[in-house]
């Protein structure tokens, strides 16, 4: 069947005929459009977790690299002080930055606010305005 047959089947095709099969075909592509999604947010989740993985060794390796420093400073520091004042002091030293850093860290994320996408927020708003205020002019 030509192009110009299907069309001209078509154009003599009832209207509602028409409005029944542009309302599966759409149904068909919003199916269609979620299941990439689906597949598409499976890949990256899948990415992402090996990357997580990634991160969470960084961290221990992190750790690891933190107390040997810590060991480090505290041989050190041993060869001019008692070793019990050395490991205070190291541990004292370790514990003020930790603290330091955790109080930067929670003004920061203070200021960031609440995790909620606020213009996203405001525009879903303003779309049911929107839709209440056509919905109303309609109805008049």
């Amino acid at each position: 069947m030509s192009m110009r047959e299907s069309e001209a089947e078509k154009r003599q095709e009832p209207v509602s005929e028409l409005v029944k099969d542009l309302s599966r075909d759409v149904s068909d592509l919003v199916r269609q459009e979620i299941e990439l999604a689906r597949v598409e947010m499976m890949e990256k989740g899948k990415k992402a977790g090996v990357g997580a993985g990634m991160f969470g060794g960084a961290a221990v390796m992190g750790l690891a690299a933190v107390g040997g420093s810590m060991a480090t400073i505290i041989i050190i520091l041993d060869q001019v002080m008692p070793l019990w004042l050395a490991a205070l002091l190291t541990t004292a030293a370790y514990a003020a930055v930790a603290a330091l850093l955790g109080q930067r860290g929670r003004q920061e994320l203070k200021e960031t606010g609440a995790p909620i996408p606020e213009r996203t927020k405001d525009s879903v708003k303003e779309d049911v305005q929107w839709a209440k205020t056509r919905a109303q002019s309609k109805s008049r």
